[in-house]
């Protein structure tokens, strides 16, 4: 952004001219009354937003060059070569619809499939495939990090230095979820790099990628961050985003700040033609540090597990339960496990986890993650507009949750009612069974949305169940019109309804305005 430092010199430079005529006496005073003239406007809503007049801002806007600092780190980048083996046809393949075709099937051949032997009795043979990536060094002893996908399947690994030496890597563990992998070199004296604290990096400050772009060799580029906390994929995302160029190849390779510490590892780009367009992500370090402590201590991660289904708090769900804000974690249902050995309840909130505030549903789960396996750690919740403080052991989390869905159809029938710009009925044990519910299961079902309501909006749909209103459970048409009436009694515009669908809960703040 172009700051108005130019004007604001314009400004200055008439004011100097008239002043020169002044006196001299009014001369001395004019610098105090323009001193005080700025300093209202800063104090006011019409001073324009400038920059803060720091060191580095009077020494230089960019740096002269990263010569100095490329110098400096990039003995400790590497290049990963990684060999598979995989089966290749042999033969020859044409695809399906080809003029070939109907000459297989004419001499009673079937197609070449390469999912099977030819039909010339030639088998799939195995090849062997290359790949390229880049990485770091960790430590003196030959401990490298790098991304999963670069050696993920690789049979053989080979490290190339930038001395032109080549040595052997095994895998001492990986991690997926993050894309992190952590190898060993045998080697002495190696020069090495160390992590940086990636949540004092600031959008708009410089940073070096260093890597082996396209397998064009060690290649630096620069950038800035351009944002931070990106998710693409993974439940325990926290991307850096820049704009230092990044290409196939760079995968696994280090991102500096300035002071020459690894603050993000290169893992991906969002591109249209594969190449680099400014847009490149980079795996925080502080995420990076402990996958990389874990891999190293037991050869595999091991994260906590709370044993909670959880959900980010909308404007419209804090409004419905009094809050001023969105931070915190909603909690949409509790498993058999930590938390509900603990006391935590579907509804609660969660504004706090091992004395730090919580943010969102996000910043919850990667400090459950983090969290030691087996130690207590306090955790803040609210319930019915009161803070408690419960003490949860972790657990370790799980790796495979079971997914349900219902069927969706409901069964007209017995006592209905349009409200909140749905038709609802009771529940009975029969749909309760339909719907994937237990049946002693009670609630109302959705039977119809009005296209244009806020219930639509917020994507309720047929065969929905509203198990809950105002955070009670409800089992008729009159207990969630009570709900709606106290909420509207206590100047609230919207009511927070527990909705389950196939079984899985969420919440959901509707509007309850006249």
């Amino acid at each position: 952004m172009r700051s108005p430092i130019s004007r604001f010199l314009a400004t200055v430079s008439v004011a100097a001219l008239t002043l020169g005529a002044l006196p001299v006496a009014a001369q001395d005073t004019a610098p105090a009354q323009a001193q005080q003239t700025q300093d209202q406007a800063a104090n006011s809503n019409e001073a324009p937003l400038a920059a803060p007049e720091t060191e580095a801002r009077r020494q230089a806007v960019m740096p002269d060059s990263f010569a100095d600092l490329v110098e400096e780190v990039s003995p400790a980048v590497v290049n990963i070569n990684t060999t598979s083996v995989v089966e290749q046809p042999t033969g020859p393949m044409f695809p399906e619809g080809s003029p070939f075709s109907d000459l297989f099937r004419d001499f009673g051949f079937p197609m070449p499939d390469q999912n099977q032997q030819n039909p010339f009795g030639q088998r799939r043979q195995p090849q062997r495939a290359n790949a390229l990536g880049s990485g770091f060094v960790i430590s003196d002893d030959g401990y490298i990090v790098t991304n999963n996908h670069v050696i993920d399947g690789a049979d053989e690994i080979e490290i190339e230095f930038r001395d032109g030496a080549r040595r052997a890597a095994e895998v001492i563990g990986t991690d997926a979820q993050t894309d992190i992998a952590l190898l060993k070199v045998d080697a002495e004296d190696l020069p090495f790099v160390g992590f940086g604290d990636s949540d004092d990096a600031r959008v708009g400050d410089w940073v070096l990628a260093l890597g082996n772009p396209l397998g064009q060799g060690f290649s630096a580029s620069t950038g800035i961050v351009s944002a931070r906390g990106r998710a693409l994929t993974g439940a325990y995302d926290d991307y850096i985003q820049t704009d230092a160029s990044i290409n196939r190849g760079n995968s696994g390779g280090p991102l500096f700040n300035m002071d020459g510490e690894v603050i993000g590892v290169n893992t991906a780009i969002l591109s249209p033609n594969g190449g680099s367009i400014g847009i490149g992500f980079s795996m925080a370090s502080n995420v990076v540090e402990n996958v990389i402590d874990q891999l190293l201590e037991f050869g595999e991660t091991r994260r906590g597990w709370l044993g909670v289904k959880i959900q980010a708090l909308t404007p419209e769900i804090a409004e419905s339960l009094g809050l001023d804000n969105e931070n915190g974690a909603m909690v949409a249902d509790v498993f058999d496990g930590p938390a509900s050995e603990a006391g935590i309840r579907s509804g609660d909130v969660i504004l706090q986890f091992d004395g730090n505030a919580i943010e969102d549903d996000r910043d919850l789960v990667s400090r459950v993650a983090q969290a030691p396996i087996g130690e207590a750690v306090e955790v803040q919740i609210l319930r019915d507009g009161e803070t408690q403080n419960l003490d949860v052991t972790l657990g370790r989390r799980e790796t495979a949750e079971g997914m349900t869905s219902g069927s969706g159809n409901t069964t007209p029938g017995g006592e209905q009612r349009e409200t909140l710009g749905m038709s609802l009925q009771p529940l009975t044990p029969e749909l309760a069974t339909e719907l994937g519910l237990d049946e002693d299961q009670e609630g109302l079902v959705v039977t119809d949305v009005e296209p244009a309501s806020d219930a639509a909006d917020k994507g309720l749909g047929r065969g929905d169940v509203i198990t809950e209103a105002g955070q009670q459970p409800i089992a008729s048409l009159g207990d969630l019109q009570d709900r709606i009436d106290e909420s509207r009694e206590a100047g609230r515009n919207s009511i927070l309804l527990m909705i389950r669908r196939g079984g899985e809960p969420r919440f959901v703040a509707l509007s309850i305005a006249e």
